[in-house]
């Protein structure tokens, strides 16, 4: 038994970890030197870190709502929820629905310290938090605090935000994800943003580099290997884009200003349905 699993809330400060990198990028406190370092290596190669975390965060709001607003989903379930940055996901889902429900699950021991921010529900719904790996998606769906708190006989929407890019091919990602959907309802949704290196290779390249000096398998993958994880679901418009493409709000972006914006991002974004 490591000492992980006896005090799930230990913290390896001698390692980075993807969930305190990003939270560094976005201007949190939540990390530790080592993560700094991380930051700081792909922000030198890649300084446009930060708008991509951004962008990728404003999709998660505008796909939460969404779901909560139009398709009147209120059960959530966020796999590599990452340390709490407000508003967090039960909060833009309960925002639209007071009594939305919403399972959160990572497996970084920060995030599990910080899980009470990720409590805090209006009184009508639900939230809760899950310590589990995605790799062993089973330890998610048969949790207690995911039966106790979701219904799985009725729609749910499961949000994959900047996630698979962090599972490589040699633990079978499109599996993982056929696993996670096989025993949702139908009219459930998937969300989903995942890194690619289609917009700025050379760039993208550099930075799976610092992640791998660093023992995380960052896994940036082209478009046509990314189309898998939504196989047998039905895309909703305006299908697998660049995150600040998929139903944007306020001033539509010109062509060009949408074009150089995806290099700066890099990411693919979606959301579909279980039908």
């Amino acid at each position: 038994m490591t000492d992980e699993t006896a005090d799930p809330t230990r913290v390896d400060q001698t390692r980075a970890h993807p969930a305190r990198i990003y939270d560094y990028i976005l201007g949190g406190h939540d990390n530790y030197e080592v993560d700094h370092t991380a930051a700081r290596q792909v922000l030198s190669v890649w300084p446009q870190a930060r708008t991509a975390a951004r962008v990728n965060r404003a999709f998660m709001r505008r796909a939460t709502h969404w779901l909560a607003a139009e398709e009147g989903i209120d059960q959530f379930l966020d796999i590599g929820t990452g340390i709490p940055t407000e508003p967090n996901l039960h909060q833009v889902a309960q925002d639209a629905n007071p009594a939305a429900r919403v399972v959160y699950t990572d497996n970084d021991p920060l995030v599990l310290r910080y899980a009470e921010a990720l409590m805090t529900s209006t009184p009508q719904g639900r939230t809760a938090y899950l310590h589990a790996d995605v790799t062993a998606p089973h330890t998610i769906l048969d949790a207690a605090e995911l039966r106790g708190t979701l219904d799985l006989d009725r729609p749910v929407a499961l949000s994959c935000n900047a996630l698979f890019h962090f599972i490589p091919d040699r633990d079978a990602p499109h599996e993982i994800m056929e696993t996670l959907l096989k025993p949702l309802a139908p009219g459930s949704f998937l969300a989903l943003s995942h890194g690619t290196p289609d917009f700025d290779p050379e760039h993208i390249g550099y930075v799976q580099e610092i992640y791998h000096g660093q023992g995380i398998p960052l896994t940036t993958r082209a478009k046509d290997c990314i189309e898998p994880f939504f196989a047998g679901l039905e895309l909703v418009g305006p299908g697998l884009v660049a995150p600040h493409r998929w139903q944007p709000e306020g001033r539509p972006l010109t062509d060009a200003e949408a074009t150089a914006l995806d290099a700066e991002v890099s990411q693919y974004a979606a959301v579909a349905r279980k039908v």
